[in-house]
């Protein structure tokens, strides 16, 4: 027969307090990217659309639109943890999206590297579609 002690609650309950804690974290930290991303393209629209208009992608400043209002809206709902898990799915799939339209070109280092930062972003965002933003949150994990 197994007991749980008064010691061994103490410890689970302490372990998933520094579980959140990492999860408020790391939502902060991805957050922080998408936000920052968002405002900085608010200063210079004519740039950004076109660089988005260099790789032949149609309407432009919709897409343009359409970018910044994900960055900062998403990037808001996954820092409050407000339908975190909604937000990073499509903060994720967007960082997919944009490493395979604007960082193809392997044959720069530069390129590569920020194909796989876009990776790597795109993968922390489906940890925390996958397993929530944790309970220091508005969804409460």
């Amino acid at each position: 027969m197994n007991t749980v002690t008064r010691n061994e609650l103490g410890t689970g309950q302490s372990a998933a307090i520094g579980h959140d804690g990492l999860a408020l974290v790391a939502r902060l930290l991805l957050a922080a990217l998408f936000i920052l991303a968002g405002v900085n393209k608010l200063s210079g629209m004519e740039g950004t659309v076109g660089y988005i208009a260099s790789v032949g992608m149609p309407f432009p400043e919709i897409v343009y639109f359409g970018t910044v209002a994900l960055e900062l809206i998403g990037g808001l709902m996954l820092a409050a943890g407000f339908k975190a898990r909604y937000a990073a799915g499509a903060l994720g799939i967007f960082t997919l999206l944009t490493a395979v339209v604007f960082h193809n070109d392997f044959s720069q280092q530069i390129e590569m590297t920020l194909f796989l930062k876009n990776l790597a972003i795109a993968g922390g965002m489906f940890a925390i579609a996958a397993f929530g933003p944790g309970r220091l949150s508005i969804d409460r994990g």
